[in-house]
């Protein structure tokens, strides 16, 4: 034997005599309590920070934070892990920390991508001093409504045919509820108000709702109010009328449709522009005395002060939609429709004068065309949403602090704000971060309690830095990769992928890196939601069809739907870190292509019952375990999930027959509890066997079923499974999802 393979074989019979193999599959830490006390410091604190290895099985593990690098020391140990812990005291700046392991001659780093070989610093571990985010938002049940959608409960505020025109054409009352939404539907209106919501409260806590999130409520011209008209005052429309005089629109009276049926002139193929009435909205009166008159508009702020009373009292929040980067030509400040123009108590806007208080507000491209000068800048060129120019208003700024300061104090007391587009704020990024610092200290020190969540598309660590946004809308980390791996679908039906249908690595890579883009409370926060008002329903997405409703039709949204992985993706959602988010309806079964199909209304009476059962219990299941919303997360295993050489995924491939098999597990687990969340994504009955002692579950337990779908519906009936050297084997039905719950073996063993 020649001198280099006696040295490998002196090297190998030394490990395999004088230690244990070194364990990567062991090596764990996170940034939730269970891993950092306390999660949230604050500055002057001393934090305890832990991290876990296999029982002696490592020599060294170090705390690194810049240039410190602290030894840890064991701080407990059970039957298979070593715990080590470090205290730290935080100052002001952020901390960021890594860990390093040594065993022998072996070193590995650990940082938020798991293991590593070479060290990657852009994904440390992260504390930031001071920063928290609301407790009662953590893991609780979010429920978004688009408000004109989900239930009539006053007629009496219903938008009329013909009251005033929208984008050029009259506004049309639906009268039938069920009735499907059109391809030009902002001016179609069904009469859903905040009287319907109070109506159905006790459905929504039935069904297990723990949070309001509540479309834009604040005045404005079209049904989905993302082009405010007055940032001050709830919508009399879906509010209270207490004052109601004027006239429709000029000689439209004996025009509108008596039956309501859809086809108000407005919308009707056989409208004629060109007739002799020649239409504006400063002579909708009707309108205009319902949304300018001051009974009107202080009526429906407090019938909302009462609305958001009578929710606290039941013990749930609300969370309104804030929509800051642009207003609406109808705005007063802007009053391209000129309702303002000659109403008492009211400044000329901007479009009609050049005096006007706020022509600072906008950007205008030529500046001698006043009166009505219509060369204003406009969010994505549109002329119906003027961008607001805060770079050169510093009143437009004060106002708006004003505005988000004035809904989560007495008497609105609301609960947080969404932020529309809040990455597009502002003509430059400089001053963007600089309005949402101070956004977030006005809101803050105005209701401490409140949560300021942030629609945003792409990577949003710029603004999860602890000084700006609580979280986002959780598309990167949850909606986008769960929408591939279930269905193969964009989220707006407009592709199809097959090699992401059911690619594990593919979802396990997208997950991972893009919760390393949150703060862990910001995490725990992140709204997760499989749909909402512009993407198309998911229900819809299961038939794996591409599409949308004007050229496939109406009819094609409910064609080859898939409860079944309905019912698996929900049951991620339960289980996932974040809040989980229920878009009005998709609970009762309603399909839909991207907007505006994905705005049908609520379908009162014609619920899927299975579906809304599915839901009620699996959302009951969600609040029963804590450590779903507080619990570290653990992927345990995947179907064709391979290789991971930046995470300690277990690799697991092919089955024997050499077809990729569609399944993914993970843990959820604290000391005190833990969890296994299983899915087949593939249509056949599948045996499992896999490592769940990753997520700290001993063999002296069982892993009881709480919670299973399948193709059929749903169960939870028990069943317990025994674990062998930590592992589980488990047979799964085509198409579905179980859930186990780690419990001390004292019941006897059904298989």
């Amino acid at each position: 034997m020649d001198q280099k393979k006696k040295k490998l074989m002196k090297r190998l019979d030394y490990f395999i005599h004088m230690r244990p193999i070194f364990d990567i599959q062991s090596l764990f830490s996170d940034g939730t309590e269970n891993y950092v006390t306390p999660m949230e410091p604050n500055p002057g604190d001393t934090v305890r920070i832990r991290f876990r290895t296999k029982r002696d099985n490592v020599d060294f593990v170090f705390f690194i934070s810049g240039s410190m690098k602290k030894a840890m020391e064991v701080e407990a140990s059970d039957s298979r892990f070593d715990y080590y812990v470090t205290e730290i005291q935080v100052e002001e700046a952020p901390l960021y920390y890594y860990f390093e392991v040594q065993a022998g001659k072996a070193r590995c780093f650990y940082t938020r991508l798991g293991v590593s070989r070479d060290l990657n610093q852009s994904r440390l571990f992260c504390l930031v001093p001071g920063f928290s985010t609301p407790d009662w938002a953590k893991g609780a049940v979010m429920y978004q409504i688009f408000t004109e959608r989900f239930c009539n409960g006053d007629a009496s505020n219903d938008v009329l045919d013909n009251e005033y025109l929208y984008l050029g054409k009259p506004v049309n009352r639906i009268a039938d509820w069920d009735q499907l939404p059109a391809a030009d539907d902002t001016r179609e209106f069904y009469g859903g108000d905040l009287q319907g919501i109070w109506d159905k409260l006790d459905y929504l806590q039935e069904l297990g709702v723990e949070v309001l999130y509540l479309n834009p409520v604040f005045v404005s011209p079209s049904n989905h109010k993302y082009d405010t008209q007055d940032y001050d005052y709830i919508d009399p429309h879906i509010g209270v009328i207490v004052k109601d005089q004027g006239v429709l629109l000029p000689g439209m009276d004996s025009m509108a449709m008596s039956d309501g049926s859809g086809d108000a002139p407005g919308n009707s193929s056989e409208w004629n522009p060109l007739r002799d009435i020649k239409l504006n909205n400063r002579d909708a009166t009707r309108y205009i005395s319902r949304v300018t008159d001051p009974r009107n508009l202080e009526a429906s702020n407090a019938f909302f002060a009462k609305f958001v009373e009578e929710v606290h009292r039941r013990g749930m929040r609300i969370i309104l939609d804030g929509v800051f980067n642009h207003c609406g030509s109808f705005n007063k400040w802007m009053d391209r429709e000129r309702i303002y123009e000659k109403q008492p108590g009211y400044e000329k806007g901007a479009y009609v004068s050049a005096d006007s208080p706020y022509r600072s507000f906008f950007k205008f491209n030529n500046e001698h065309e006043w009166p009505y000068n219509p060369y204003y800048e406009g969010w994505w060129d549109y002329e119906t949403l003027p961008k607001l120019n805060y770079e050169a208003s510093q009143e437009l700024e004060d106002y708006i602090l004003r505005i988000a300061a004035k809904w989560v104090s007495p008497p609105y007391n609301v609960d947080g704000w969404r932020l529309d587009v809040a990455a597009d704020l502002g003509f430059s990024a400089e001053y963007n971060h600089q309005f949402w610092k101070k956004f977030r200290s006005t809101v803050k020190a105005a209701n401490p309690n409140a949560i300021i969540l942030a629609e945003h598309y792409e990577d949003a660590s710029p603004w999860l830095g602890g000084d700006e946004w609580d979280t986002v809308m959780n598309y990167r980390a949850f909606m986008e990769p769960l929408t591939w791996f279930f269905t193969g679908m964009e989220k707006h039906s407009d592709e199809y992928k097959e090699e992401l249908h059911g690619d594990t690595q593919s979802f396990v890579r997208s997950m991972t890196l893009n919760m390393t883009e949150f703060l862990t409370p910001s995490l725990q926060v992140a709204m997760n939601e499989l749909s909402n008002h512009d993407h198309s329903r998911f229900l819809t997405r299961t038939s794996s069809r591409p599409g949308r409703v004007e050229k496939l039709g109406s009819a094609a949204a409910s064609e080859g739907i898939r409860p079944e992985i309905m019912r698996e993706a929900v049951v991620m959602q339960m289980t996932w870190p974040g809040a989980p988010t229920l878009y009005y309806g998709d609970e009762a079964g309603v399909c839909g292509f991207t907007d505006p199909d994905n705005r049908r209304t609520y379908p009162w009476g014609r619920e899927d019952k299975q579906m809304l059962e599915f839901h009620r219990r699996v959302i009951a299941m969600h609040r029963r375990y804590p450590v779903f919303a507080h619990g570290s997360l653990r992927f345990l295993g995947g179907g064709n999930a391979v290789s991971f050489s930046e995470t300690t995924v277990p690799s697991v491939n092919s089955d024997s027959n050499g077809t990729e098999q569609r399944w993914l597990a993970y843990g959820r687990f604290s000391r005190e509890s833990q969890m296994v969340v299983i899915f087949n994504n593939s249509e056949e009955r599948l045996e499992l066997t896999l490592p769940v002692w990753p997520a700290g579950i001993t063999n002296d337990c069982v892993l009881e079923r709480v919670f299973e779908t399948t193709k059929e519906g749903f169960t939870e009936e028990c069943a317990a499974y025994p674990l062998i050297g930590g592992e589980l084997t488990i047979v799964l039905s085509g198409t579905s999802a179980v859930v186990l719950e780690a419990r001390p073996r004292l019941v006897p063993v059904i298989i």
